[in-house]
Protein backbone atom coordinates (compact mmCIF):
# COMPACT_ATOMS: atom_id res chain seq x y z
CA UNK A 1 0.00 0.00 0.00
CA UNK A 2 1.48 3.51 -0.64
CA UNK A 3 1.69 5.98 1.32
CA UNK A 4 -0.47 8.40 -0.63
CA UNK A 5 -3.47 5.32 0.04
CA UNK A 6 -2.71 5.43 3.46
CA UNK A 7 -2.99 8.64 4.36
CA UNK A 8 -6.28 8.73 2.11
CA UNK A 9 -7.62 5.94 4.15
CA UNK A 10 -6.49 7.28 7.60
CA UNK A 11 -7.90 10.99 6.74
CA UNK A 12 -11.24 8.78 5.97
CA UNK A 13 -11.59 7.07 9.00
CA UNK A 14 -10.83 10.14 11.14
CA UNK A 15 -13.79 12.20 8.86
CA UNK A 16 -16.00 9.13 9.18
CA UNK A 17 -15.72 8.41 13.30
CA UNK A 18 -16.14 12.08 14.05
CA UNK A 19 -19.38 12.37 12.18
CA UNK A 20 -20.55 9.76 13.82
CA UNK A 21 -19.74 10.35 17.59
CA UNK A 22 -18.45 13.92 17.38
CA UNK A 23 -18.96 14.46 21.37
CA UNK A 24 -17.05 10.76 22.28
CA UNK A 25 -14.32 12.17 20.05
CA UNK A 26 -13.91 15.34 21.66
CA UNK A 27 -14.54 13.92 25.55
CA UNK A 28 -11.43 11.59 24.52
CA UNK A 29 -9.25 14.46 23.50
CA UNK A 30 -9.85 15.95 26.92
CA UNK A 31 -9.11 12.22 28.51
CA UNK A 32 -5.33 13.26 28.94
CA UNK A 33 -5.60 16.39 30.83
CA UNK A 34 -5.13 14.75 33.99
CA UNK A 35 -1.62 14.00 33.35
CA UNK A 36 -0.82 16.95 31.09
CA UNK A 37 -1.87 19.68 33.04
CA UNK A 38 -0.60 19.00 36.57
CA UNK A 39 3.22 18.71 34.36
CA UNK A 40 2.55 21.96 32.75
CA UNK A 41 1.43 23.85 35.62
CA UNK A 42 4.48 22.73 37.85
CA UNK A 43 7.28 23.54 35.22
CA UNK A 44 5.75 26.89 33.91
CA UNK A 45 5.55 27.61 37.50
CA UNK A 46 9.47 27.02 37.98
CA UNK A 47 10.06 29.19 34.64
CA UNK A 48 11.60 25.37 33.04
CA UNK A 49 9.24 25.79 29.75
CA UNK A 50 7.40 28.60 28.08
CA UNK A 51 3.43 28.10 28.75
CA UNK A 52 2.54 29.79 25.39
CA UNK A 53 5.19 27.53 23.16
CA UNK A 54 4.16 24.38 24.98
CA UNK A 55 0.49 24.82 24.04
CA UNK A 56 1.09 26.12 20.09
CA UNK A 57 4.08 23.47 19.73
CA UNK A 58 2.01 20.42 21.32
CA UNK A 59 -1.18 21.49 19.16
CA UNK A 60 0.88 21.42 16.37
CA UNK A 61 1.85 17.97 17.16
CA UNK A 62 -1.35 16.86 18.01
CA UNK A 63 -2.62 17.89 14.91
CA UNK A 64 0.18 16.37 12.61
CA UNK A 65 0.11 12.94 14.53
CA UNK A 66 -3.90 13.12 14.39
CA UNK A 67 -3.27 13.22 10.30
CA UNK A 68 -0.33 10.42 9.75
CA UNK A 69 -1.36 8.16 12.36
CA UNK A 70 -5.27 8.17 12.32
CA UNK A 71 -5.20 6.84 16.14
CA UNK A 72 -5.81 8.98 19.71
CA UNK A 73 -1.81 9.02 19.86
CA UNK A 74 -1.11 11.09 22.84
CA UNK A 75 1.28 13.88 23.05
CA UNK A 76 2.57 13.79 26.89
CA UNK A 77 4.57 15.22 28.89
CA UNK A 78 8.26 13.13 29.34
CA UNK A 79 8.04 12.35 32.88
CA UNK A 80 11.19 11.63 34.20
CA UNK A 81 12.52 14.73 33.16
CA UNK A 82 9.19 16.62 34.58
CA UNK A 83 10.16 14.82 37.55
CA UNK A 84 13.52 15.59 38.09
CA UNK A 85 13.26 19.13 36.73
CA UNK A 86 10.41 20.13 39.32
CA UNK A 87 12.34 18.48 42.18
CA UNK A 88 16.07 19.27 41.47
CA UNK A 89 14.86 22.91 39.84
CA UNK A 90 16.65 22.32 36.95
CA UNK A 91 16.89 25.65 34.98
CA UNK A 92 14.99 25.61 31.34
CA UNK A 93 18.50 24.85 29.02
CA UNK A 94 19.06 21.67 31.38
CA UNK A 95 15.06 20.74 30.74
CA UNK A 96 15.78 21.44 26.96
CA UNK A 97 18.96 19.85 27.18
CA UNK A 98 17.31 16.34 28.54
CA UNK A 99 14.80 16.30 26.03
CA UNK A 100 16.79 16.88 22.89
CA UNK A 101 19.32 13.70 24.17
CA UNK A 102 16.90 11.46 24.76
CA UNK A 103 15.40 12.60 20.98
CA UNK A 104 18.63 11.82 19.46
CA UNK A 105 19.17 8.36 21.16
CA UNK A 106 15.62 7.57 19.91
CA UNK A 107 16.37 8.85 16.44
CA UNK A 108 19.31 6.67 16.45
CA UNK A 109 17.49 3.59 17.61
CA UNK A 110 14.82 4.36 14.87
CA UNK A 111 16.88 4.40 12.10
CA UNK A 112 19.59 2.41 12.44
CA UNK A 113 16.42 -0.61 13.33
CA UNK A 114 17.53 -1.00 16.95
CA UNK A 115 13.80 0.16 18.38
CA UNK A 116 12.21 -2.79 15.69
CA UNK A 117 14.96 -5.48 17.27
CA UNK A 118 13.78 -4.61 20.71
CA UNK A 119 10.00 -4.94 19.48
CA UNK A 120 10.71 -8.65 18.08
CA UNK A 121 12.68 -9.98 20.89
CA UNK A 122 11.05 -8.51 24.06
CA UNK A 123 8.62 -11.25 25.07
CA UNK A 124 4.79 -10.11 25.67
CA UNK A 125 4.34 -11.16 29.16
CA UNK A 126 7.32 -8.36 29.64
CA UNK A 127 5.65 -5.55 27.44
CA UNK A 128 2.26 -6.63 29.35
CA UNK A 129 4.14 -6.01 32.88
CA UNK A 130 4.76 -2.46 31.15
CA UNK A 131 1.64 -1.36 30.56
CA UNK A 132 0.07 -2.67 34.20
CA UNK A 133 2.61 -1.32 35.75
CA UNK A 134 2.37 2.24 34.26
CA UNK A 135 -1.86 2.20 34.54
CA UNK A 136 -1.47 1.03 38.42
CA UNK A 137 1.70 3.69 38.69
CA UNK A 138 -0.86 6.49 37.19
CA UNK A 139 -3.67 5.34 40.35
CA UNK A 140 -1.35 5.09 42.94
CA UNK A 141 0.45 8.91 41.73
CA UNK A 142 -3.39 10.02 41.87
CA UNK A 143 -3.93 8.71 44.85
CA UNK A 144 -1.39 9.69 46.90
CA UNK A 145 -1.36 13.74 45.37
CA UNK A 146 -5.28 13.20 46.67
CA UNK A 147 -4.27 12.15 49.73
CA UNK A 148 -1.55 14.89 50.52
CA UNK A 149 -3.64 18.03 49.10
CA UNK A 150 -7.50 17.07 49.70
CA UNK A 151 -9.75 17.26 52.40
CA UNK A 152 -13.18 17.00 52.70
CA UNK A 153 -13.62 20.27 52.91
CA UNK A 154 -10.69 21.57 51.30
CA UNK A 155 -8.55 23.34 49.77
CA UNK A 156 -11.83 24.78 48.55
CA UNK A 157 -15.47 24.56 47.83
CA UNK A 158 -14.66 23.34 44.59
CA UNK A 159 -11.96 20.83 45.25
CA UNK A 160 -12.41 18.28 48.10
CA UNK A 161 -13.00 14.76 48.44
CA UNK A 162 -16.96 15.43 47.87
CA UNK A 163 -16.82 16.47 44.51
CA UNK A 164 -13.92 13.53 44.03
CA UNK A 165 -16.72 10.82 44.93
CA UNK A 166 -19.41 12.75 42.88
CA UNK A 167 -17.21 12.54 39.76
CA UNK A 168 -16.74 8.71 40.52
CA UNK A 169 -20.01 7.63 41.10
CA UNK A 170 -21.36 9.66 37.59
CA UNK A 171 -18.01 7.33 36.39
CA UNK A 172 -19.79 4.46 37.24
CA UNK A 173 -22.77 5.64 36.04
CA UNK A 174 -22.22 6.51 32.48
CA UNK A 175 -21.18 2.79 32.42
CA UNK A 176 -24.12 2.27 31.50
CA UNK A 177 -24.29 4.69 28.31
CA UNK A 178 -20.41 4.72 27.12
CA UNK A 179 -21.17 7.22 24.81
CA UNK A 180 -21.38 10.23 27.30
CA UNK A 181 -18.81 12.50 26.86
CA UNK A 182 -17.54 11.94 30.56
CA UNK A 183 -14.16 13.59 30.29
CA UNK A 184 -15.94 17.02 28.41
CA UNK A 185 -18.46 17.04 31.35
CA UNK A 186 -15.62 17.25 33.98
CA UNK A 187 -13.52 19.42 31.96
CA UNK A 188 -16.27 22.12 31.30
CA UNK A 189 -17.11 22.15 34.83
CA UNK A 190 -13.46 22.43 36.10
CA UNK A 191 -13.47 25.15 33.97
CA UNK A 192 -16.17 26.74 35.53
CA UNK A 193 -15.05 26.17 38.38
CA UNK A 194 -11.56 27.90 37.95
CA UNK A 195 -13.63 30.68 37.06
CA UNK A 196 -15.14 31.58 39.38
CA UNK A 197 -12.38 30.59 41.60
CA UNK A 198 -9.83 33.03 40.22
CA UNK A 199 -12.55 35.81 39.86
CA UNK A 200 -12.73 35.45 43.54
CA UNK A 201 -9.29 36.21 44.34
CA UNK A 202 -7.80 39.90 43.72
CA UNK A 203 -4.22 38.43 43.08
CA UNK A 204 -5.23 36.20 40.70
CA UNK A 205 -6.15 37.00 37.07
CA UNK A 206 -8.09 35.76 34.32
CA UNK A 207 -6.77 35.13 30.72
CA UNK A 208 -6.26 38.06 28.45
CA UNK A 209 -4.73 38.29 25.02
CA UNK A 210 -1.05 38.05 24.98
CA UNK A 211 1.12 38.12 21.59
CA UNK A 212 3.08 35.04 21.52
CA UNK A 213 7.39 36.20 21.38
CA UNK A 214 8.61 33.01 20.16
CA UNK A 215 12.80 33.04 20.96
CA UNK A 216 15.54 30.53 21.40
CA UNK A 217 17.39 29.02 24.10
CA UNK A 218 20.47 27.67 23.85
CA UNK A 219 21.80 25.31 26.58
CA UNK A 220 25.01 26.37 28.06
CA UNK A 221 28.05 23.13 28.59
CA UNK A 222 27.12 22.90 32.28
CA UNK A 223 23.11 22.94 31.33
CA UNK A 224 24.04 19.68 28.60
CA UNK A 225 26.07 17.76 31.10
CA UNK A 226 23.24 18.35 34.17
CA UNK A 227 20.42 17.98 31.88
CA UNK A 228 21.77 14.61 30.42
CA UNK A 229 22.78 12.78 33.54
CA UNK A 230 20.28 14.10 35.73
CA UNK A 231 17.42 13.74 34.05
CA UNK A 232 18.01 12.65 30.31
CA UNK A 233 19.51 9.34 30.97
CA UNK A 234 16.41 8.01 33.32
CA UNK A 235 13.91 9.23 30.84
CA UNK A 236 15.53 7.31 27.47
CA UNK A 237 14.28 3.59 28.92
CA UNK A 238 11.01 5.18 29.70
CA UNK A 239 10.48 6.54 26.31
CA UNK A 240 11.70 3.21 24.60
CA UNK A 241 10.08 0.74 26.33
CA UNK A 242 6.30 2.76 27.83
CA UNK A 243 6.02 5.78 25.02
CA UNK A 244 7.26 3.57 21.91
CA UNK A 245 7.06 -0.10 22.16
CA UNK A 246 3.84 -0.14 24.76
CA UNK A 247 2.15 2.26 23.16
CA UNK A 248 2.40 0.10 19.64
CA UNK A 249 1.47 -2.92 21.59
CA UNK A 250 -1.69 -1.11 23.25
CA UNK A 251 -2.54 0.52 19.87
CA UNK A 252 -3.19 -2.86 18.29
CA UNK A 253 -4.94 -4.25 21.48
CA UNK A 254 -7.32 -1.24 21.80
CA UNK A 255 -8.27 -0.51 17.64
CA UNK A 256 -7.39 -3.44 15.96
CA UNK A 257 -9.39 -1.81 13.01
CA UNK A 258 -7.07 0.30 12.10
CA UNK A 259 -3.61 0.35 10.69
CA UNK A 260 -1.19 0.12 13.79
CA UNK A 261 1.58 2.57 13.39
CA UNK A 262 5.26 0.70 13.53
CA UNK A 263 7.46 1.81 15.97
CA UNK A 264 10.02 2.87 13.79
CA UNK A 265 7.61 5.82 12.94
CA UNK A 266 6.17 6.39 16.51
CA UNK A 267 9.90 6.88 17.23
CA UNK A 268 11.09 9.11 14.36
CA UNK A 269 7.81 11.10 15.70
CA UNK A 270 8.87 11.89 19.46
CA UNK A 271 12.51 12.48 17.88
CA UNK A 272 11.13 15.29 15.59
CA UNK A 273 9.05 17.03 17.99
CA UNK A 274 11.54 17.38 20.61
CA UNK A 275 14.76 17.87 18.14
CA UNK A 276 12.11 21.17 16.84
CA UNK A 277 10.16 22.29 19.70
CA UNK A 278 12.60 22.22 22.35
CA UNK A 279 15.16 24.87 21.27
CA UNK A 280 12.15 27.47 21.43
CA UNK A 281 11.10 26.59 24.99
CA UNK A 282 8.26 24.06 24.64
CA UNK A 283 7.95 21.05 27.06
CA UNK A 284 9.96 17.75 26.07
CA UNK A 285 7.41 15.47 25.03
CA UNK A 286 6.89 11.53 24.05
CA UNK A 287 3.61 9.27 23.07
CA UNK A 288 2.72 7.63 26.35
CA UNK A 289 0.70 4.47 26.56
CA UNK A 290 -1.16 5.77 29.56
CA UNK A 291 -2.25 8.76 27.45
CA UNK A 292 -3.79 6.65 24.54
CA UNK A 293 -5.28 4.34 27.33
CA UNK A 294 -6.72 7.94 28.83
CA UNK A 295 -8.08 9.03 25.22
CA UNK A 296 -9.76 5.53 24.98
CA UNK A 297 -11.59 5.38 27.75
CA UNK A 298 -13.25 8.26 27.86
CA UNK A 299 -14.43 7.89 24.01
CA UNK A 300 -11.67 8.41 21.23
CA UNK A 301 -11.41 6.30 18.71
CA UNK A 302 -9.43 8.06 15.49
CA UNK A 303 -6.86 10.59 15.29
CA UNK A 304 -9.55 13.23 14.49
CA UNK A 305 -10.03 13.65 18.59
CA UNK A 306 -6.34 14.51 18.68
CA UNK A 307 -6.97 16.91 16.27
CA UNK A 308 -9.47 18.76 17.83
CA UNK A 309 -7.31 18.67 20.73
CA UNK A 310 -3.92 20.18 18.47
CA UNK A 311 -6.46 23.44 17.25
CA UNK A 312 -8.02 23.99 20.88
CA UNK A 313 -4.16 24.27 22.10
CA UNK A 314 -3.41 26.33 19.12
CA UNK A 315 -5.88 28.72 19.47
CA UNK A 316 -6.13 28.83 23.18
CA UNK A 317 -2.12 29.21 23.18
CA UNK A 318 -2.04 31.86 20.11
CA UNK A 319 -4.25 34.30 22.05
CA UNK A 320 -3.98 33.78 25.80
CA UNK A 321 -0.71 32.14 26.22
CA UNK A 322 1.14 32.71 29.65
CA UNK A 323 -2.43 34.18 31.07
CA UNK A 324 -3.77 30.76 31.38
CA UNK A 325 -1.69 30.17 34.41
CA UNK A 326 -3.44 31.37 37.25
CA UNK A 327 -6.83 29.83 35.45
CA UNK A 328 -5.06 26.11 34.95
CA UNK A 329 -3.57 26.29 38.79
CA UNK A 330 -7.47 26.22 39.75
CA UNK A 331 -8.25 24.00 38.05
CA UNK A 332 -9.83 21.53 40.53
CA UNK A 333 -7.27 18.82 41.38
CA UNK A 334 -10.14 16.24 42.43
CA UNK A 335 -11.74 16.20 38.84
CA UNK A 336 -8.42 15.48 37.24
CA UNK A 337 -7.33 12.71 39.63
CA UNK A 338 -10.78 11.25 38.71
CA UNK A 339 -9.48 11.10 35.19
CA UNK A 340 -6.10 9.68 35.87
CA UNK A 341 -7.39 6.84 38.53
CA UNK A 342 -10.13 6.23 35.30
CA UNK A 343 -7.15 6.22 32.47
CA UNK A 344 -4.77 4.01 34.67
CA UNK A 345 -7.46 1.10 35.19
CA UNK A 346 -7.99 1.54 31.37
CA UNK A 347 -4.32 0.54 30.84
CA UNK A 348 -3.30 -1.74 33.47
CA UNK A 349 -6.69 -4.24 32.39
CA UNK A 350 -4.97 -4.50 28.92
CA UNK A 351 -3.48 -7.56 31.12
CA UNK A 352 -6.34 -9.56 31.24
CA UNK A 353 -5.44 -10.54 27.23
CA UNK A 354 -2.11 -12.01 28.58
CA UNK A 355 -2.85 -15.70 27.77
CA UNK A 356 -5.81 -15.40 25.30
CA UNK A 357 -5.93 -15.66 21.53
CA UNK A 358 -5.47 -11.75 21.63
CA UNK A 359 -2.10 -11.37 23.07
CA UNK A 360 -0.08 -10.92 19.94
CA UNK A 361 2.60 -13.54 20.11
CA UNK A 362 -0.33 -15.96 20.93
CA UNK A 363 -1.94 -15.04 17.20
CA UNK A 364 0.90 -14.97 15.40
CA UNK A 365 1.33 -18.08 16.26
CA UNK A 366 -1.77 -19.52 15.78
CA UNK A 367 -1.79 -17.31 12.17
CA UNK A 368 1.02 -19.92 11.06
CA UNK A 369 -0.30 -22.85 12.00
CA UNK A 370 -3.39 -23.95 12.76
CA UNK A 371 -2.75 -26.86 14.31
CA UNK A 372 -1.15 -24.72 17.34
CA UNK A 373 -1.34 -26.22 20.85
CA UNK A 374 -3.15 -24.52 23.64
CA UNK A 375 -0.76 -23.10 26.26
CA UNK A 376 -0.21 -25.71 29.34
CA UNK A 377 -1.76 -24.70 32.94
CA UNK A 378 2.36 -23.97 33.52
CA UNK A 379 2.79 -22.18 30.18
CA UNK A 380 0.08 -19.80 31.84
CA UNK A 381 1.07 -19.42 34.83
CA UNK A 382 4.67 -18.67 33.78
CA UNK A 383 3.15 -15.84 31.48
CA UNK A 384 1.38 -14.24 34.32
CA UNK A 385 4.62 -14.34 36.83
CA UNK A 386 6.63 -12.73 34.21
CA UNK A 387 3.99 -9.97 34.01
CA UNK A 388 3.66 -9.46 37.65
CA UNK A 389 7.06 -9.58 38.28
CA UNK A 390 7.86 -6.45 35.62
CA UNK A 391 4.72 -4.96 36.75
CA UNK A 392 5.31 -5.10 40.61
CA UNK A 393 9.30 -3.83 40.18
CA UNK A 394 8.61 -0.93 38.32
CA UNK A 395 6.00 0.25 40.75
CA UNK A 396 8.28 -0.74 43.43
CA UNK A 397 11.32 1.24 42.43
CA UNK A 398 9.46 4.08 40.25
CA UNK A 399 11.68 2.96 36.96
CA UNK A 400 10.85 1.27 34.05
CA UNK A 401 14.00 0.16 33.30
CA UNK A 402 14.23 -2.32 36.36
CA UNK A 403 10.76 -3.85 35.77
CA UNK A 404 11.88 -4.82 32.29
CA UNK A 405 15.32 -6.32 33.65
CA UNK A 406 13.31 -8.44 36.09
CA UNK A 407 10.50 -9.04 33.47
CA UNK A 408 13.55 -10.12 31.28
CA UNK A 409 15.40 -11.99 34.18
CA UNK A 410 12.42 -13.92 35.11
CA UNK A 411 11.39 -14.95 31.59
CA UNK A 412 15.01 -16.36 30.74
CA UNK A 413 15.04 -18.07 33.98
CA UNK A 414 11.77 -20.69 32.75
CA UNK A 415 13.07 -20.42 29.52
CA UNK A 416 16.88 -21.39 30.47
CA UNK A 417 16.47 -25.00 30.88
CA UNK A 418 14.86 -26.17 27.92
CA UNK A 419 17.31 -23.72 25.95
CA UNK A 420 20.37 -25.82 27.65
CA UNK A 421 18.32 -28.99 26.50
CA UNK A 422 17.86 -27.51 23.45
CA UNK A 423 21.76 -27.34 23.08
CA UNK A 424 22.44 -30.70 24.00
CA UNK A 425 20.00 -32.09 21.65
CA UNK A 426 21.66 -30.07 19.07
CA UNK A 427 25.01 -31.29 20.03
CA UNK A 428 23.92 -35.36 20.32
CA UNK A 429 22.63 -34.73 16.57
CA UNK A 430 25.87 -32.91 15.28
CA UNK A 431 28.02 -35.75 17.01
CA UNK A 432 25.41 -38.86 15.61
CA UNK A 433 25.74 -37.37 11.97
CA UNK A 434 29.50 -36.93 12.12
CA UNK A 435 29.42 -40.41 12.96
CA UNK A 436 27.40 -41.22 10.67
CA UNK A 437 29.42 -39.65 8.04
CA UNK A 438 32.87 -40.54 9.07
CA UNK A 439 31.57 -44.62 8.90
CA UNK A 440 29.70 -43.80 5.37
CA UNK A 441 33.46 -42.13 4.44
CA UNK A 442 35.45 -45.17 5.30
CA UNK A 443 33.54 -47.25 3.70
CA UNK A 444 33.94 -45.59 0.54
CA UNK A 445 38.22 -46.03 1.29
CA UNK A 446 39.63 -48.64 -0.96
CA UNK A 447 40.63 -51.99 0.83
Amino acid sequence: MSRRTSMRQLTSHNLSTFRRQPFAEISGSLGDLGTFLPIVIALTGGHQISLTTTLIFTGVYNILTGFLFGIPLPVQPMKAIAAVAILNNLTAGQTAAAGIFVSSCILLFSITGLLSWFTRVIPIPVVKGIQVGAGLSLIISAGSKTLSSLSWTGPSWADNYIWMIVAFLVLFAISLRPRTPYALILFILGIIFAIIRVSANPHHHLPGFRLWHPYVQSPSTSEWKTGILDAGVGQLPLTTLNSIIAVTHLAADLLPDVQTPSVTSVGLSVAAMNLFGCWFGAMPVCHGSGGLAAQYRFGARSGASIIFLGLLKLLVGILFGESLADLLRKFPLALLSVMIIAAGLELASVGESLNTPRARDLYKERARSTSSPDLTDEERRNRWTVMLVTAGLLIAFKNDAIGFIAGMCCHWSYHFPSYIASMRRDRTLSRENNSATHDENQALLPR
